[in-house]
Formats: C-alpha cells, structure tokens, sequence
C-alpha cells in the first residue's frame, strides 16, 4: 500500500523497533507456556494481555506534549516516594522484602516505576540548571538528594537490585549533563573503598550470601548457588539449537527456581540454544539503537537527557539480568523486561519506551537547527 494512503500517525512509529518487540514479547509467551507446562492461562496469556494494555499506554504517552513532561516531573517524583513510604507502612511482604501494594486489581510494585521517575525528575533538574552550573557542587547537591531519598527507601525494603537499577539510571542523567568526569572517578574509587566495609555492615545477611556464592558458586551447590549452578546447566545443555519446545528438563522438573520470571532467559536457551538467545540479544540491540538515535537527535537538553536515561534504564534491566544468569553477576532479582512475568516491570519498560517515542516525536515537530 503507498505510503501516501497510511495515516500520518501510524505511518510515523517506529515499527523497525516495535514490531521485533512485539516478537520478542510473543516469543516471551511461548516460553512461559512451556514453563508453565504447556498451560498457556498460567502466565502467557497474562503476559501478552499486559503487554497490549501497556502498549496502548506507551501511544498515549507518546502524544504527550513535552511541557506536560516538565510539569509533571517533581509532582510524580514526590507520589512516588510517597508510595515508597506507603510500603514501608502497609507493603506486603515477599521473599523477604516489603516491596508490593496491594490494588485488589494488581499488585503493585512502587520502586520498579521510580526507575523511569529518577530519570525524568533529574532531567528535568538539569534542563533547568544553566550549563555553565554543571561544573560546580550546586549541580550536585540537589542531585544527589533527589536520588537518595528514594534509593535509601528501597535499600531499607530491602531490594539492592532495585536501588542499584534507580542508581545506575540516575548516574547515567548526570553523566550525560555533563557533569566533571573526575567526578565520577572519583566516586569510582570511594565506591571500591566503601564496598568491603558496607559488605560487613550494610547488607543483609542473604545479600551477603548471594555475592560470596556470586565467586564461588560450587562452595554451596544445593544451598545458597542452587540457582546459579541449575541457570548454568539449563544454558548450557541447550547447545546451539536448543532441545526443543517444551522439552527443557530443568523448568518442567522444577530443577530450575523461579523459571518464568528472573531465570525465564534461562527456560528459553534450554530449549532454544544459541539460535534462541542471539534472536533475544538482536531485539534488545535493536531497541538500544533506535533509542540511542533518538536521544542523539533530540532537539533540546531535557529531550536528550530523557530518552538516553530511558534507554539505559532498559539496558540496565537486560545486562544485569543476562549477566546473573550466566554467574557473572550475584542474583539480585531483576527480570528480564518483554520476556519476565510480571506486571510492574513490564509497566515500566513500556513507560521507558513511550517516553522515547515522545521524544522522537518531538524532534520531528522541533525547528531545524534547535540544539
């Protein structure tokens, strides 16, 4: 069909990136129907239905005019850490943390929705800052509390890979407003300092088991390393082309814990190998290059600093996640977005996704020559 006979609203998404997406999440259904045992009501069907009301969402914020975006941003920020401390209040309890309030028609986890609320109260605050500021402590110090209030709320929930994830995205801003590099060296450095001392003093006793079985998986393979040495052989006995559709031992025998969502990439290499993981990893490097070329192309600071701290918000979720099931990083229950269950986190990577789309939008409609 021409070109000219497509309405100008959907000939204008990015369909090279949606629509490998919607093959992602469709692929992602498959999975959780073979770890469910071929039941597909027990966690695909949930999973395809969010994705479409979460997409519809994601176009909705994609028409919202970029003033609407400034104006919101401390408002959101202060409902956000007014749910964090609502949590602490009345969250419910799981796995050891207080992280959900409970809707009656979802459950909902307020710190997954302050991954792309840090990014947008920071790029927001660096929009307004004069550039010349950014090289002094002023563009700091305001920073630094806006960040830390919300970080300290999860860590006490407790959840590090949650306050890691609102950490990374809110560096990710600052970097990118050009902060001074010898700044960020230099909390390097600290960081290498402090990290033995907090291991003692700060994390929880599991916490601290997850990284010394994170180096030594085999020191407690039945115990403490059962999830990262059941991940390994779920990998690796998929081979090149995987054992096929619903023939993976280790999720249909429950060897492999939590196979639909933190080790879902796990369930999938099993039975699809390889061939399977390389198709996920396009995806993702798809998704990554269009939003990197929107955040390039922006046509203003807040547009730039928002789409590329949207972005690696998204790449946060999947390198820490492929990164844990593989043992290269210590299990810190972040899902694997378009392929996880789970409602918040696909909620919030489909809010990532809306905010770019927004800011693509906007440098379509910005005059040329707008920096």
């Amino acid at each position: 069909m021409p070109r000219a006979y497509i309405p100008a609203t959907i000939s204008r998404q990015p369909w090279g990136m949606l629509l490998p997406l919607m093959a992602l999440v469709a692929f992602g259904a498959a999975v959780l129907d073979s770890a469910a045992g071929g039941r597909f009501d027990v966690w695909a069907s949930s999973h395809l239905v969010r994705f479409c009301v979460f997409m519809v969402m994601a176009m909705v914020i994609a028409r919202l005019p970029q003033e609407l975006f400034r104006k919101m941003a401390l408002p959101a920020y202060g409902v956000l850490c007014a749910l964090l401390v609502l949590v602490e209040l009345i969250g419910g309890m799981g796995g050891g943390s207080q992280r959900w309030l409970n809707l009656e028609f979802m459950t909902l986890q307020p710190s997954e929705l302050m991954k792309p609320g840090i990014v947008l109260v920071l790029a927001w605050f660096y929009s307004v800052l004069p550039v010349g500021e950014t090289q002094n402590w002023r563009s700091l110090g305001p920073a630094a509390v806006l960040l830390g209030i919300p970080a300290g709320l999860v860590m006490l929930q407790p959840d590090l890979g949650t306050g890691l994830a609102i950490t990374f995205g809110a560096v990710v801003v600052m970097f990118m407003a050009g902060l001074p590099l010898r700044w960020f060296l230099g909390a390097g450095a600290s960081a290498l300092v402090i990290a033995p001392i907090a291991f003692f003093t700060l994390l929880h006793d599991y916490q601290r088991r997850r990284v010394l079985v994170f180096l030594d998986p085999e020191s407690d393979p039945l115990g403490s390393g059962y999830h990262i040495s059941q991940s390994k052989i779920a990998i690796g006995s998929g081979g090149l082309f995987g054992k096929g559709f619903g023939n993976g031992s280790q999720s249909h025998l429950n060897y492999l814990p939590e196979s639909h969502t933190d080790f879902v990439f796990s369930t999938m290499a099993e039975e699809w190998g390889m061939l399977g993981g390389t198709f996920v990893l396009g995806v993702f490097g798809l998704v990554f290059r269009w939003g990197l070329k929107v955040s390039l192309a922006a046509p203003d600071r807040f547009s730039r600093l928002l789409a590329s701290g949207m972005t690696m918000t998204i790449f946060f979720y999947m390198c820490i996640n492929l990164m844990m099931v593989m043992g290269l990083a210590p299990v810190v229950g972040i899902p694997l977005p378009w392929m996880s269950h789970g409602g918040s986190s696909m909620m919030t990577n489909m809010i990532c996704v809306g905010t770019i789309m927004a800011v693509e939008r906007w440098s379509r409609s910005a005059p040329k020559g707008l920096s």
